[in-house]
């Protein structure tokens, strides 16, 4: 283990502080904090921009680049499970339909 420089002691500290800081920023004011309407607005679209964010680069991307063929089994089984979530609804048949068309085509065709 590498003993701990003074610097790298004042990094540590400076980042508990600032997190501090900005995490308990909100227990300082005295009256209920109300977010403008603009701002509860784009937090509706946060989660799914969030998704997003994962989970295209990982359906469309492999080895940094864009996939080429489609035979890839990640873009049928998303493919089902979309086609599962407006079908029927719900979380766990969209999983499990992904799953049951990614699997077989995966591990069993090599795609």
């Amino acid at each position: 283990m590498t003993e701990l420089d003074p610097w790298r002691l004042l990094v540590f500290v400076a980042l508990g502080v600032v997190t501090v800081i900005t995490r308990g920023f909100f227990f300082l004011s005295e009256r209920a904090w109300q977010l403008p309407r603009w701002a509860e607005r784009g937090l509706h679209y946060a989660p799914i921009a969030a998704l997003s964010a994962v989970v295209a680069p990982e359906l469309l991307l492999q080895h940094g680049q864009l996939i080429t063929t489609w035979q890839d089994a990640r873009l049928l089984a998303a493919g089902a499970g979309a086609a599962w979530f407006f079908w029927r609804g719900g979380v766990l048949g969209t999983i499990v339909t992904g799953m049951a068309v990614y699997l077989p085509l995966h591990l069993g065709w090599g795609w």
